[in-house]
């Protein structure tokens, strides 16, 4: 596939389907030259769950990146929700990365807070109620088996626990865009599964799920759709 071609991996039958995330012809490098994407065309359609694979320095983390407007593109368009996220800025660039949830492969845990008290600082941060930030909190850490931790320190957790409390706050305001960036990378085979088991709970009930990983052996084991990063260009693996 040449990089000219847009990556679909799953084509809605009805056409007045719009995707959530769309790249047109995106480039992106670095001011030492370093080219991390090349020519990028990608359709992701709403309820879409994609696997993104390549070798470390492919430009996976940098194509996440670009989607929640944490980078912005030399050169090409990139749609999420029908918003140019790398024209946004201040409020509308913070309204928008409401609607998009982030699992890091690191985690980045609060280390003085609670379980709880880092999954609902994302709310209370958006301004949302006690009232509602407790009918959201405890269902989602049940989705994630985390209700027995929930006063527990991230320094007395296991690295798949804490892995599945940074999913339960990124998925805790109900975003229709979940982006994942090695969400396995530190964590062995079995807290492995259980992670995708999570992500793909979470596309059952209409997230949109995009999910970077250099494991092959987990994306055999996935019915989803794959594209693999290869020296910044992007290549359909699997529809």
């Amino acid at each position: 596939m040449t990089s000219s071609q847009t990556v679909t991996p799953d084509i809605p039958k009805d056409p007045a389907v719009r995707p959530i995330v769309s790249l047109d012809h995106v480039e992106k490098v670095y001011p030492n030259g370093s080219k991390a994407l090349a020519g990028v065309n990608l359709a992701v359609n709403p309820g879409d769950f994609l696997f993104v694979t390549g070798p470390s320095g492919s430009g996976k983390s940098t194509l996440l990146k670009l989607l929640y407007g944490y980078e912005r593109p030399t050169s090409g368009k990139i749609l999420v929700a029908d918003e140019p996220i790398a024209d946004l800025r201040g409020d509308r660039l913070a309204r928008m990365r409401r609607r998009i949830g982030v699992v890091f492969q690191d985690y980045k845990l609060i280390p003085k807070r609670t379980v709880a008290e880092n999954v609902a600082f994302v709310l209370w941060a958006q301004g949302f109620t006690r009232k509602e930030i407790h009918r959201r909190l405890w269902p989602t850490l049940k989705m994630v088996g985390l209700q027995a931790k929930a006063h527990c320190f991230p320094d007395e957790l296991s690295g798949g626990e804490q892995q599945r409390v940074s999913i339960a706050r990124a998925v805790v305001n109900t975003p229709p865009l979940l982006l994942a960036d090695e969400p396995t990378g530190n964590l062995d085979a079995d807290n492995s599964l259980q992670v995708i088991k999570i992500l793909k709970k979470l596309n059952s009930i209409g997230i949109t799920v995009l999910v970077t990983t250099h494991d092959e052996q987990l994306v055999r084991i996935s019915n989803h759709p794959v594209v693999q990063l290869k020296q910044g260009r992007l290549h359909q693996l699997r529809r």
